[in-house]
């Protein structure tokens, strides 16, 4: 897997401990409902993550989010489900700017 910093992707799942749904733009989303990604759009709004201080917490029950839902073990190395249409802040996203960029939150 190829990243724009050019650092070559581990694929030890650590980045994706955050629940990075909270990250989604009206851009990827739009993105997805043209390409008829119903099965990203479903997660989405099952999730209906709202933010309760800094923690991002299902509106429904309350219960933590974390985790990203299309974080995936391939036998012992870790892939992302819908690669080719990910999140742009997944697209750019390094760990060593994740915990910065995770303590921005987007309204």
């Amino acid at each position: 897997m190829d990243h724009p910093t050019g650092l070559p992707c581990m694929r030890c799942g650590k980045c994706w401990s955050h629940d990075l749904i909270a990250y989604v733009t009206e851009e990827d989303r739009n993105r997805w409902t043209r390409d008829g990604r119903t099965d990203i759009l479903h997660i989405l709004e099952k999730e209906h993550g709202m933010w309760a201080g800094d923690r991002l917490v299902s509106r429904d029950d309350g219960r933590l989010l974390q985790g990203c839902p299309f974080f995936i073990w391939d036998e012992d190395l870790g892939t992302c489900a819908i690669y080719e249409t990910r999140p742009g802040f997944a697209k750019t996203m390094c760990p060593a700017r994740l915990n910065s960029a995770l303590t921005t939150k987007v309204v």
